[in-house]
């Protein structure tokens, strides 16, 4: 039979296994939640501080591309400087950024303030996974701990904006950062407690070269993606995601000549990791996705606040929460291929109900709980990607997950939100002012305003449509990929 996991280093269960997990998950959630909560704070913030529309770009990206672009590196100092220690630096450059915000009086400032932030959870979120691992000998315990692991990352995902909708009936932009405070210096005496130092055995050498190319290359493919979608192709963009992949490419030929690499790209020759890649790039691009398409329909077609539209997304997490606990338990009694596809098959179905069912809360609700009850396979790709790493290629596979998680997220909103852009304008009537097409938020309280809100709701309908073909393609592939006989159980079981 094959096995998903190797037998770890750590022999005896930790009786406080449980509390470091829901250290690890509560600071996670931070993290991720971190990554939405902004776009509710953004407008009372762009208003205090004069931002131009490039700068609140450069404010919502320097998060993203800090976080994507440093997570090789970090994720490989991790390895050899102590992942515990990483993970507490984490929690303190991440508290030390959010109070830094109420100094913050340019855009300048606010940007630098983002990309710390970024900085912040490249250190803690593949630490979190790589954590998981050691602490976790159990495969059945790890996996599922890593299943509510992918399910406290949608959870994030989708309570950012009632968390910054709320704060901002009360408070003023500011405390969508200063929350993050007192619940990260909780993490680090909690994480300082809880956790027990933990390195890879074999760490990878770390130089100025690997650094370089693995840096520079995902934040320009990144922020190449980004602009891709925001507006559209053009020559800058298209050389920049020439250049960002041509560095990428030498960075992993490097890697594959090097018998310590700082990436061990190695672990993509085995098809279960492949298949977790392409598990959880399929549900965190879909999540993504759905919460922002979703978000501007609840907003802008339907009227409602900011706060109103965040509790309004969260049938999508609490899909995601239930689903999330019950999956090892059913990949055990059955396999992880069967559970693994039927997420991904479930995840379609969701997507494919936004595009046939009547544009009524109600509805869409029904559909973002079937989309949250497929992104479970969030959490099981996770678990199929660091269970066929070593304990020296843990730190490897967390940086590969985590890449794989950030990449989904930017795919989702490139082609997914490019397409909604593109059907929108489509739909438009021919006379339709330059103002309307730019956006359907050009045709708020106007004349234009029922037949910008038709063009829309098609736009979103089409959204559910290709998503649900290419998660189904993705489960297609998982099938194929994931061999009938896997285990979730030790080699010595």
């Amino acid at each position: 039979m094959t096995v998903l996991h190797e037998r770890s280093s750590q022999t005896a269960a930790d009786p406080r296994r449980w509390w470091a997990l829901a250290v690890l998950a509560a600071s996670l959630l931070v993290v991720v939640m971190d990554m939405t909560i902004l776009n509710v704070a953004l407008p009372e913030m762009a208003a205090e501080l004069h931002l131009t529309s490039v700068s609140q770009l450069w404010v919502v990206d320097a998060y993203a591309l800090a976080l994507a672009g440093l997570l090789v590196p970090i994720t490989a100092l991790g390895d050899r400087w102590g992942r515990k220690r990483m993970l507490i630096t984490g929690y303190a450059v991440f508290a030390a950024g959010s109070v830094a915000v109420l100094w913050a009086d340019s855009a300048a400032a606010v940007i630098v303030i983002r990309a710390l932030l970024g900085i912040g959870g490249a250190m803690v979120m593949p630490s979190t996974l790589s954590l998981i691992r050691s602490i976790f000998a159990d495969p059945r315990e790890r996996t599922l701990a890593l299943s509510v692991w992918g399910a406290t990352a949608a959870l994030g995902a989708a309570v950012g904006p009632v968390v910054g909708g709320a704060l901002l009936e009360a408070f003023s932009w500011h405390a969508a950062f200063l929350v993050n405070v007192p619940l990260m210096l909780v993490a680090i005496a909690a994480a300082a407690w809880l956790l027990r130092e933990n390195r890879s055995p074999r760490p990878g050498r770390i130089d100025a070269a690997g650094i370089l190319l693995s840096a520079g290359g995902m934040t320009a493919f990144v922020y190449a993606a980004k602009q891709l979608g925001k507006h559209g192709p053009s020559l800058p963009t298209l050389a920049l995601l020439v250049v960002g992949g041509l560095a990428l490419a030498v960075f992993v030929r490097t890697a594959l000549a090097s018998d310590r690499p700082m990436l061990d790209v190695r672990l993509f020759g085995n098809p279960v990791l492949r298949a977790g890649v392409v598990a959880a790039l399929a549900s965190s691009a879909a999540m993504v996705a759905v919460l922002f398409v979703g978000s501007q329909w609840l907003q802008l077609v339907e009227g409602w606040s900011p706060l109103e539209s965040g509790i309004a997304l969260l049938p999508l997490a609490l899909g995601a929460m239930i689903a999330s606990p019950f999956a090892p338990a059913l990949a055990a009694r059955t396999s992880p291929r069967i559970v693994l596809t039927g997420g991904l098959l479930v995840l379609s179905a969701g997507l494919g109900l936004l595009a046939v069912v009547p544009a009524t809360y109600p509805w869409i609700a029904v559909a973002f709980t079937v989309v949250g009850l497929g992104t479970s396979a969030l959490g099981l790709g996770s678990a199929l990607i660091m269970g066929t790493a070593t304990d020296d290629q843990a730190g490897s596979a967390a940086a590969v997950e985590e890449i794989t998680y950030e990449l989904g997220a930017v795919l989702g909103i490139t082609f997914l939100g490019s397409l909604v852009g593109a059907v929108y304008r489509a739909a438009l009537p021919d006379g339709a002012s330059a103002t309307v097409r730019e956006s359907v938020a050009g045709a708020v309280g106007g004349p234009s305003f029922d037949d910008a809100a038709d063009a829309f709701v098609l736009a979103f309908a089409s959204v559910g449509a290709v998503g649900a073909v290419l998660t189904a393609l993705a489960a297609y592939a998982v099938w194929r990929l994931v061999p009938a006989d896997l285990s979730l159980d030790d080699a010595h079981h």
